[in-house]
């Protein structure tokens, strides 16, 4: 029986001398009690506490964590909007005491604080100044925040406003309001390049038809030139105005007829006057035409003379 016993105190020995040693994980404090009653905090590395007597209580993690809380509440303007709210927050290394025991569930704690400013400030806000303001928000959560929690032992690094959500049609109107204000500038682009281009083509005609009657002008011009050059010939040859313009217009009027004549797909019809009308008429275009040859040899005569 002796020697049956011993290897059993032996191993039950080993087995208390083990639990002696713990170890603790880097960013992590593990908290030690004796009988109930808080012993010490121990950090990472390996530590040594009393078999049967001490006992790890917990352990708390000096990482820095992230709490998101999905808030509804109400704006200014009566639109119900969900926010998620992301609180990153640690524990104090040096108040590991105060976050074990003085808090039970840190995540409730902060949850109601971050509920309670958000219901308190958003109201105060339109729908549109929440989503400009919502860096304001998060600023007045960690602020509140910072002041409750400090004397539990945690540290509130920050607080982000990641997701701003309103109802589904209020969505789809503020989505319509923007397509209609974006249409409407739209319009008014569309209008003003229509305008400009009204008015550019304006300018244009009014450009075209300027030079169109300058040259018209010109032309006329030069016309008129033409025939008194023409009156000043027949006037040193002893004919008198009225001829030479009488000639003139008989050589037009057959000019025109000759122009006319050329073209294929014309039909040129001459209606005759009365018959006494047009026997004068026939007279006078064979004296124009006598005038016109005792011109010619006029102008032959006088040619040779000069020569």
């Amino acid at each position: 029986m002796n020697y049956l016993f011993i290897p059993i105190v032996i191993f039950f020995g080993l087995i208390i001398l083990i639990s002696a040693f713990f170890i603790v994980k880097q960013q992590t404090a593990a908290v030690i009690e004796r009988f109930g009653r808080f012993q010490s905090i121990r950090h990472s590395g390996l530590q040594l506490k009393i078999p049967l007597v001490d006992r790890i209580a917990g352990k708390l993690s000096l990482k820095i964590q992230q709490l998101d809380v999905i808030v509804e509440t109400k704006t200014l303007d009566d639109v119900f909007v969900r926010l998620k709210v992301s609180v990153q927050y640690k524990v104090i290394r040096d108040k590991v005491y105060d976050a074990f025991y003085k808090l039970d569930y840190p995540h409730d704690q902060i949850t109601s604080y971050v509920f309670d400013v958000v219901r308190a400030e958003v109201p105060k806000m339109k729908l549109d100044d929440v989503f400009v303001k919502k860096d304001d928000i998060a600023i007045a959560v960690k602020s509140e925040l910072n002041d409750a929690m400090l004397d539990y032992g945690y540290d509130i690094i920050k607080t982000l406003v990641t997701d701003i959500d309103p109802d589904a049609q209020v969505k789809a109107a503020m989505n319509r309001i923007n397509a209609s204000e974006r249409e409407k500038i739209a319009a008014q682009y569309e209008g003003d390049a229509a305008r400009i281009l009204i008015v550019e083509k304006a300018k244009a005609e009014a450009e075209s038809k300027r030079l169109q009657g300058q040259g018209i002008a010109d032309q006329r011009r030069e016309i008129a030139r033409g025939l008194e050059e023409s009156v000043e010939v027949l006037n040193r040859v002893g004919i008198n105005s009225q001829e030479a313009s009488a000639l003139i217009v008989v050589t037009q009027h057959y000019d025109t007829l000759q122009s006319l004549g050329e073209e294929t797909n014309s039909n040129l019809i001459l209606l005759p006057n009365a018959p006494q009308a047009g026997s004068n008429m026939l007279n006078e275009m064979v004296a124009s035409f006598t005038a016109s040859n005792q011109i010619g040899e006029a102008m032959k005569e006088a040619k040779k003379k000069e020569k």
